[in-house]
């Protein structure tokens, strides 16, 4: 690595894992809260879906303002992560299940909208041409870590819901200011503008379309995931009659995905992004139709299930965005980008509502079995992208 490279991408990636925390922080927190206090209908579910609702709009204002262009990365990034610290903060002011709670987290999704791809755009500034993979696998990996940690917190005990929340606006205030002492990449260029005109060529072309479909799948399963894998687990771990601590599993098994998404990214820069993508989401399918049958088993082996599972969902994401950003027509790049993180964050929307009624109706083997569904049209879609054979 040239001299700085390697500190710098060190920096990005802990500011991105601090600041990150705050996007699951709720998710942590909602158990706690139902402990608490008696929780409106489908407010579990909003403390995630308001961030997902949030970081879509966030995303699609930053790419119509040109704002990581018209503002140093840096700054934007320092500024968004005090926003959404703020906005995190503010939640504990407010009673258990106040709907002020969901609009909160709504603003906490609007901030994540200018932390986690603004990163990703520095950290490509220090890729070459034979890393790119790695390095982005190394910011995914930090968007993983980071959205685990919630979980980590409540498993140490002791704190309860607000000690939650209060970490993860801690740790967003010290990425904001880590943020600052990064440099730019000698390849950090101006983002292709965003021109919502072409954003329909996104489907006109095959490339695009075939990509955007893969991640389509992709995320209809990874965030509907992480949102109640942690139910799953205490409610496997409490049907086997054992005490196993299923916050602190939750943890593990997401961060099991930063081991993925780097794993994920040396090997796409060798056997092909396509190639890469229909393995993950193969393996992390196969772990969707496993988790009913597998339910409240000895909890060693709920636990290897779903770390190979935390490992696979994720390990594919990053290469998606640079399918996308290959196939794209000249100067279009952004506004495919744009459109396609936008599309597959608003699905997870859907996703992450469905699960516990899906789970009520036919028990978790069958919510989960639903999510596998994404996968596999996901592996249909990128196989198509596979090179010839001669």
């Amino acid at each position: 690595m040239r001299q700085g490279k390697a500190a710098n991408l060190a920096l990005i990636v802990l500011a991105q894992v601090l600041a990150l925390s705050l996007w699951f922080s709720g998710t942590a927190a909602g158990p706690p809260m139902a402990r608490e206090a008696t929780l409106p209908p489908g407010f579990l579910a909003w403390l995630t879906g308001a961030v997902q609702l949030g970081f879509v709009l966030g995303t699609l204002g930053s790419a119509a303002l040109a704002l990581p262009d018209r503002v140093d990365p840096r700054r934007l990034i320092a500024a968004a992560a005090l926003f959404g610290a703020a906005a995190n903060a503010l939640i504990l002011l407010l009673p258990v299940g106040h709907p002020g709670v969901l609009w909160l987290r709504g603003a906490t999704g609007l901030a994540l909208a200018c932390v986690y791809p603004v990163g990703m755009k520095l950290a490509a500034g220090w890729a070459g041409p034979r890393d790119a993979g790695i390095v982005v696998g190394l910011l995914v990996g930090g968007l993983t870590l980071g959205s685990a940690s919630p979980h980590l917190v409540n498993a140490l005990g002791g704190m309860g819901w607000r000690g939650v929340v209060a970490a993860a606006s801690v740790a967003a205030l010290l990425g904001a200011g880590l943020i600052l002492c990064a440099r730019l990449g000698p390849g950090h260029r101006p983002a292709p503008p965003f021109r919502p005109g072409l954003a329909l060529r996104l489907f006109q072309n095959r490339g695009t379309r075939l990509a955007t479909l893969g991640y389509l799948g992709h995320m209809w399963e990874l965030y509907a995931m992480w949102a109640w894998v942690g139910a799953y687990l205490a409610a496997s771990f409490a049907a086997a009659g054992s005490a196993a601590n299923a916050a602190a599993a939750t943890f593990a098994v997401m961060a099991a995905g930063t081991l993925g998404c780097i794993g994920g990214g040396l090997l796409a820069d060798r056997i092909g992004k396509a190639r890469l993508t229909i393995w993950a989401m193969a393996i992390s399918g196969t772990c969707c139709l496993l988790a009913g049958p597998l339910f409240s088993a000895a909890p060693g082996v709920v636990m290897l299930l779903c770390l190979v599972w935390g490992a696979a969902a994720v390990a594919d994401s990053a290469q998606f965005s640079a399918s996308v950003a290959e196939a794209a027509d000249p100067g279009l790049a952004g506004t495919m980008l744009t459109v396609q993180t936008s599309l597959g964050f608003a699905l997870t929307l859907p996703a992450i509502h469905l699960m516990p009624w899906l789970a009520g109706q036919f028990g978790w083997g069958g919510a989960f079995a639903a999510l596998a569904i994404g996968p596999a049209l996901g592996c249909l879609a990128m196989a198509r992208l596979l090179p010839a054979r001669g």
